[in-house]
């Protein structure tokens, strides 16, 4: 049977597009700027973060179980401004496919797990509306990858079946997730490649 026409392109943001919100990475550097317990606070991160990702709590009652459950020496805009200047653009893939996006034929949806504020400063930082058509978060939809539903619950937005939609993320457990449910999905690795799956998707839609 004939494959069906691809329609939507869903693309996880941080990984591929940006660097991740708030990872690892940028809590240890927290640790080492603002004198904080690197044990402590990624236990509580880990405790409370998903919480927070699903939209639950606020970014200040986050910073209120990880960082300021004990009296500081420095001040709470100070550490969230720290953490919004983690979020950087990731080499030429976003602007790339800010132009690609203008002639491609396909709509494009971001399915990520993100806090709400840390959410919405990314979306107006680096201009993603650019590059998306639309955004399904998890802060907004209260549900997170790998949650399945979350998937479901774009497909449906969009009004699509799997076999109309391709999926993009760096974590190769949420593309074997989107995989499961019928969906084609790529584990993103480098520009280069996921350059060249878009250019040849195009092509391939071009041909139905």
């Amino acid at each position: 049977m004939e494959a069906a026409n691809i329609k939507i392109l869903f693309f996880d943001v941080g990984g591929i597009l940006l660097t991740n919100g708030w990872g690892r990475d940028s809590r240890k550097l927290a640790c080492e700027k603002f004198g904080l317990d690197h044990a402590e606070v990624n236990e509580l991160h880990n405790f409370i973060f998903n919480v927070y990702e699903i939209g639950s709590i606020t970014l200040d009652q986050y910073l209120d179980t990880v960082v300021f459950n004990h009296p500081r020496d420095f001040v709470r805009e100070d550490f969230k401004e720290f953490m919004f200047s983690q979020s950087v653009e990731l080499g030429e893939t976003l602007a790339w496919l800010k132009e690609w996006k203008k002639d491609c034929g396909f709509r494009i949806i971001s399915l990520n797990n993100e806090g709400k504020e840390l959410n919405d400063y990314r979306v107006k930082k680096f201009k993603l509306h650019d590059c998306f058509d639309a955004f399904v978060s998890s802060c907004e939809v209260k549900m997170r990858k790998p949650d399945p539903g979350i998937w479901q619950l774009a497909m449906g937005i969009a009004q699509v079946s799997p076999q109309q939609c391709v999926y993009f993320d760096d974590r190769i457990m949420f593309v074997n997730t989107a995989q499961k449910l019928g969906i084609r999905a790529f584990q993103h690795t480098d520009f280069e490649t996921t350059k060249k799956i878009l250019e040849d998707l195009k092509k391939e839609n071009g041909t139905h």
